[in-house]
């Protein structure tokens, strides 16, 4: 199945950023054309069906955060 998603691409120094703006996935290339086929390929492990074989124990933490 395919999506069309929207994404902004910028330049950070050397480096070409794509970041998806519909679910919070981004990456990184030399070019921009790199940046964006870097995303598609993060975007595709994103939306990719977990196959864990080992169940993670899922916990909660506290953590002091101190108003700005």
């Amino acid at each position: 199945m395919k999506r069309s998603l929207s994404c902004a691409v910028w330049r950070e120094g050397k480096w070409f950023v794509a970041q998806c703006l519909e679910v919070d996935v981004a990456s990184q290339g030399r070019t921009r054309n790199a940046a964006l086929k870097n995303l598609r390929e993060a975007l595709t492990l994103h939306f990719e069906e977990p196959t864990g074989t080992i169940l993670p124990n899922i916990e909660r933490i506290e953590v002091n955060i101190s108003a700005a």
